[in-house]
């Protein structure tokens, strides 16, 4: 396995000169206080939805959707303003932000895949330097059904736990805690999974040891039509506009689905400031790490496509805002330069000073974040689709392809060469791809050697998704390309490595 010191020059977590205090007290063992104990280590409280694409925020410049403490909060908070999710789906996505590797490495590249128990993940490393970890909301890295119970052992290191693999019933969602019984969030689930993560951060204000709450919210994914009717209102009559690149054989069918997508970006930003509001009211804004972000984006009717797995901008981009007052000061800072998904678990154990592990493949980017080291600009992230599935499978015109996004530009290869090209500034709908013309042969050129770099780095020789999957030995659906996720479970479905 490729180890971090391998994959990266340095990897030394930034110091912010403190030691954690003694002790780790439960849920139940913590108690409500306005003037909490401090701790030396910061919480985190990190937020994300799913397939809530980088362009639909007011801070972004979208003028129909109504965010307004997502809007201030960026005003707050360092904004990483080319976060992309490097494998734009959703079970490797959270596999990867969880462990730091990439999905090849890992060998979740595929959706409904059961994560293996072996590697070092967030919670782990968290747990060691005495955090109270809780995931509430979707985990969908588990594999073994949608609707099943997930025992303590297949929880990544995660100990308080109110989780359910996967589902889009957002109304009758169910759930589980430490035991089997399954539960029921009551209405709807975004904004009960919000008042139990309030009532954790309450609980835990006055513990002597820091928290690092996960809560994963299932909106604004599909189904686009079942946010609470109040927030369907407030678009019924609103004037949408829709991304230039929409044909116009869809415009009718784009707005309706706008508008449900939005209302289910309001509620969750209401959410969003109820749990701002309850980190002030318990005294915790200052040393709370607060991360908004989404597992990725969804084309919505962009190119005549819809949801993820694809390389354009509305599947890749993702928000990405960290709000931290204490060493911040509130100071809102905008960075381009791309922030990958394997950057993020590195990047948050170096600001919390605890150890990052060896076999991490990500960069630390804390000091970035801090403002005590440039950032690079030179930076790439690296984007793939390893075997396309799904929507995006083989039969509805899906490909693999390994490409690189930059601050100005993107670019791909699929199994045939050369692909994609786009000056994402010039082109923000992406639609003059500038592949093979000779005017940009210099600049493909260097991109197209910097995407050799990095699939020298994590090793991928960019095979065919159906030889990796048999490398791997997975067992998949021929329909879906897939593992299929309604039939029992398949042990040759924990994840391996490909690479291996």
């Amino acid at each position: 396995m490729i180890t971090r010191r391998d994959f990266i020059k340095s990897s030394a977590a930034v110091t912010l000169g403190a030691t954690i205090q003694p002790g780790c007290s439960s849920k139940e063992e913590a108690s409500k206080t306005t003037s909490p104990k401090p701790v030396s280590k910061p919480n985190i409280l990190y937020v994300f939805s799913d397939q809530w694409r980088h362009s639909d925020h007011g801070y972004a410049g979208n003028e129909d959707v109504i965010t307004p403490h997502l809007d201030k909060l960026a005003g707050q908070s360092v904004n990483f303003t080319h976060a992309v999710s490097g494998i734009p789906v959703c079970c490797p996505h959270r596999a990867t932000l969880i462990t730091g590797k990439y999905p090849l490495t890992h060998g979740l590249y595929l959706n409904d895949l059961s994560l293996a128990p072996e590697h070092r993940s967030i919670a782990h490393c968290l747990n060691d330097e005495g955090y109270n970890t809780a995931w509430i909301g979707k985990w969908h890295i588990d594999g073994q059904g949608r609707e099943n119970f997930t025992p303590p052992e297949r929880r990544q290191g995660f100990e308080y736990w109110r989780t359910l693999e996967c589902t889009h019933n957002y109304n009758k969602s169910p759930y589980y805690g430490d035991s089997p019984e399954k539960k029921y969030w009551e209405g709807y689930d975004a904004i009960e999974q919000t008042k139990d993560a309030q009532d954790y951060i309450e609980r835990h204000a006055d513990a002597d040891s820091p928290f690092a709450l996960f809560l994963s919210w299932g909106p604004p994914h599909a189904p686009y039509q079942t946010a609470p009717q109040k927030y369907h209102d407030l678009y019924a009559d609103k004037d949408i506009t829709l991304r230039k690149n929409v044909p116009d054989e869809q415009r009718e069918e784009a707005i309706e689905t706008y508008k449900g997508y939005y209302a289910h970006m309001t509620a969750l930003d209401d959410c969003m400031g109820d749990l701002l509001k309850t980190l002030d009211a318990n005294g915790l804004t200052d040393n709370t790490i607060v991360v908004y972000t989404s597992d990725h984006g969804d084309m919505l009717h962009s190119r005549g496509f819809m949801k993820k797995q694809q390389p354009w901008d509305e599947s890749l981009r993702i928000p990405f805002l960290l709000r931290w007052p204490e060493k911040l000061q509130n100071r809102a800072r905008e960075i381009s330069m791309p922030l990958d998904t394997p950057d993020i678990m590195p990047t948050l154990l170096g600001l919390a000073q605890t150890d990052i592990p060896d076999e991490v493949e990500g960069m630390d980017h804390s000091k970035v974040v801090l403002g005590t080291q440039d950032p690079d600009t030179d930076h790439v992230a690296l984007i793939t689709c390893p075997s396309p599935f799904g929507q995006w499978s083989r039969a509805k015109g899906g490909r693999e392809y390994r490409g690189v996004r930059t601050t100005q530009y993107t670019y791909c290869r699929d199994l045939n060469g050369p692909w994609l090209l786009y000056d994402n500034e010039a082109d923000p709908f992406q639609m003059d791809n500038l592949v093979n013309k000779p005017a940009h042969a210099s600049l493909q050129k260097k991109l197209d050697d910097r995407l050799n770099e990095l699939l020298t780095k994590t090793r991928d020789e960019f095979l065919p998704g159906p030889e990796l999957i048999k490398r791997s030995g997975y067992v998949v659906s021929s329909r879906t390309e897939t593992v299929d996720y309604k039939i029992p479970f398949n042990t040759a479905n924990i994840t391996k490595s490909p690479l291996a």
